[in-house]
């Protein structure tokens, strides 16, 4: 019976425990696996916004160079576009050149016959993630092609989903470094000692150390072919080095050797100089200690030093992402960036430090025990960054999202509202953990607790096992005696009986040793439970241990949320795709409006209609023809147009049309900077007092 009674006292302690720790990685899981299962193979970041010729154009002669637009800056190679013939021979040149803002394009060869063209591009937008897309044209007229592009599309496949392994594995990483090293440095400092919180620290350090070199190896074929076997080609990654996301990785790597200098620190000189002033509990500094070594001095300047460098070296981790990512391209980008470094170190303060304060009320050992003071101190930060967080995301929010449409006619801005619910509620929770935080009770000092365990009896088991080997009998203290623990008694004579005869033989003593090593490790088990028992008879640590599990579960998916966000085609971006396509699948052919008119003058009413051809972006063939109210040609003296694009405050831009006939009009070369909704403005003069303006708006692009 007494050999039955510890292990069941740790499983009941440790059970719970297992269980919850359990509950929270399966969490972890079927998150990573929805959000993998329903990700879309390519996370496009740039747009195709439009090309020339258009998609599904039908031009009477062929082009000489096929133009791509962009809604961002892109990194282009030779073969990035490829232009294919109806028999899937590629027509191109294979250089790209950029042609100025976001256009680029390819030259083809001469002579080339009828029929429809495949065009396939392969880029990498400025915030580096990859961008894949074919579109046709055809020369003459539409003919049925034999292409057939059977290559997988950019960023999916094995190599895809592994990157995006990498990701999750790596902002997981970097909040348990920061957010764990931010919780003992700002919070409670004797946890510099505690073994469970060291390891969170460094294994969020080797898991963002692990995932930053995969993400390395990954890049060049998650780019580019998307074949597991380019993963370690040599030339792959060198090209991957002179790019942006490659230096980016690389920096990552040499601040994270700065970081694990700073774990050793922290977790060994720092560590060490809390133990030596573990005894002090008033706070403040009374002068030199023993050995005239003033130990608060020291570790007063020893924390400023650590706070300094580790908050250096956890902004350059955070810029890492932000130089490379969605800050570093877009509007407002020399703002941005700042303002995503600061978002992401919020949350690493506020997800890591949440994550180490589980670890400290669930793991610490009873004699190190995380007091109320260190949980208040927390709950002042996580309300800091918090409020950092809010502050930073709104900005974010209306930078990558731009209108309430794209909010919530988006992929991008669909998940943005999931983050802000998933906020809400842990912020709710929060609020029941500051509760529970109010209410906590001090807990016992070091030296008290371990004046409780040898009340308990766990030092008696030792000196029974120090006696014994000596061969002297064993007396435990009644007071060693807890009367949970049935069948000491029995125990403690089967040890005298087994003392008696001990020396008449090696065999008896050895037996004797291996009682009073069993009797040693129940008595410490008994004593270590009852603490235990002691430590969670507080109501409020046990209510706070409960919320801070909800809140860690949250985090859990919101971490989840975030690092799928991070890889989606901002709002911004995607609405500006819609818009172009739906203009060009809207209408296909020149452009034709009719305008009425009424200059207020004698014979002053007509019609002016306007054609433009083929109406879109780029270089256009204007014709204006002005007629009277009966049909005939309306010989005006003066006619004028405009064009605005008031979505991108671009206009008004002034088109003079030259006079070909009697009420005939017309302009070459009709520049049109950007696919939108424009208005179109017919200024029409009949006298030398009478004119007027009518407009209307067109799509063009």
């Amino acid at each position: 019976m007494t050999q039955a009674i510890a292990p069941r006292a740790a499983a009941t302690t440790t059970g719970g425990v297992a269980f919850r720790v359990r509950v929270l990685l399966l969490l972890l899981l079927a998150v990573i696996g929805a959000v993998l299962a329903g990700a879309a193979p390519a996370s496009a970041h740039a747009a195709l916004t439009g090309s020339d010729p258009q998609q599904g154009a039908v031009v009477s002669q062929a082009p000489t160079q096929v133009s791509l637009t962009f809604s961002e800056k892109v990194a282009m190679s030779d073969g990035s576009v490829r232009v294919l013939d109806p028999k899937g021979k590629r027509v191109d040149t294979g250089k790209a050149t950029d042609l100025g803002g976001t256009t680029y394009g390819v030259k083809l060869h001469s002579g080339l016959p009828d029929g429809t063209f495949t065009v396939t591009y392969q880029v990498v937008s400025a915030d580096s993630h990859p961008v894949s897309g074919a579109f046709t044209f055809s020369v003459g007229a539409p003919s049925q092609t034999s292409v057939a592009l059977s290559d997988p599309a950019v960023g999916g496949g094995v190599v895809g989903a592994l990157y995006g392994v990498g990701r999750y594995v790596s902002y997981a990483g970097f909040i348990l470094l920061v957010g764990g090293a931010a919780f003992v440095l700002a919070c409670w400092q004797r946890g510099a000692g505690v073994r469970p919180v060291q390891r969170l620290v460094v294994s969020g350090w080797l898991a963002l150390t692990g995932a930053t070199l995969a993400l390395l190896l990954l890049r060049g074929s998650y780019v580019g072919s998307g074949k597991v076997g380019d993963i370690f080609d040599l030339t792959l990654l060198g090209q991957v080095l002179q790019t942006k996301s490659g230096a980016a990785l690389v920096s990552r790597l040499l601040l994270l050797a700065a970081g694990a200098l700073f774990i050793a620190v922290l977790f060994g000189a720092y560590a060490r100089r809390d133990e030596a002033d573990v005894t002090d509990t008033s706070g403040k500094d009374d002068g030199p200690d023993k050995g005239g070594v003033d130990v608060d001095a020291e570790k007063r300047d020893l924390t400023f030093g650590l706070a300094i460098g580790g908050a250096v070296v956890a902004a350059g981790l955070a810029a890492s992402w932000a130089m490379a990512e969605h800050a570093s391209t877009g509007i407002q980008a020399s703002l941005a960036m700042p303002v995503d470094v600061l978002h992401l170190l919020a949350v690493a303060v506020w997800l890591g430090g949440l994550s180490t304060l589980l670890v400290a009320l669930f793991r610490a050992p009873a004699e190190t025990q995380i007091d109320a003071v260190a949980v208040r101190r927390f709950s002042r930060l996580a309300f800091s960054s918090v409020t950092v967080l809010a502050a930073t995301g709104i900005y974010q929010s209306w930078r990558q999202v731009g209108s309430w449409s794209a909010l919530t006619g988006t992929w991008y801005g669909q998940l943005l509202l999931i983050k802000i619910g998933l906020v809400a509620v842990l912020v709710g929770i929060a609020w029941i953990s500051r509760r529970w935080t109010a209410q906590l009770s001090e807990a016992p000092q070091p030296k008290a607790m371990a004046t409780a365990g040898a009340k308990a009896g766990a030092p008696a088991g030792a000196k029974a096992l120090a006696e014994l080997r000596t061969k002297q009998p064993t007396k435990v203290p009644a007071k060693s005696r807890d009367s949970s623990f049935e069948g000491s008694d029995s125990t403690d004579s089967n040890s005298r009986d087994a003392n008696s005869g001990g020396s008449n033989s090696a065999g008896s003593n050895s037996g004797n040793s291996r009682r009073a090593a069993q009797l040693a490790r129940q008595q410490a088990a008994v004593a270590t439970a009852r603490q235990k028992r002691l430590r969670d008879a507080d109501p409020a640590r046990a209510g706070l241990r409960r919320s801070v599990l909800a809140e860690a579960g949250v985090a859990v998916v919101l971490l989840a949320v975030t690092t799928v966000l991070t890889s989606t085609e901002p709002g911004r971006t995607e609405e500006a795709a819609q818009q172009a396509t739906s203009s060009s699948s809207q209408r296909s052919g020149p452009l034709s409006l009719k305008l009425p008119f009424d200059t207020g003058g004698q014979d002053g009413k007509g019609t002016a209609e306007v054609t433009l051809d083929p109406a879109r972006v780029g270089g256009n063939e204007m014709h204006v023809f002005v007629e009277r109210p009966n049909g005939k040609a309306f010989d005006v003296p003066e006619v004028k147009v405009a064009f605005t694009l008031a979505a991108k405050k671009i206009g008004p831009l002034p088109v003079t049309p030259d006079r070909i006939a009697t009420g005939h009009w017309s302009a070459i070369g009709v520049q049109i900077p950007m696919a939108g909704d424009w208005e179109i403005a017919v200024t029409v003069r009949t006298s030398d007092i009478d004119q007027t303006t009518v407009t209307k708006n067109a799509k063009i692009g």
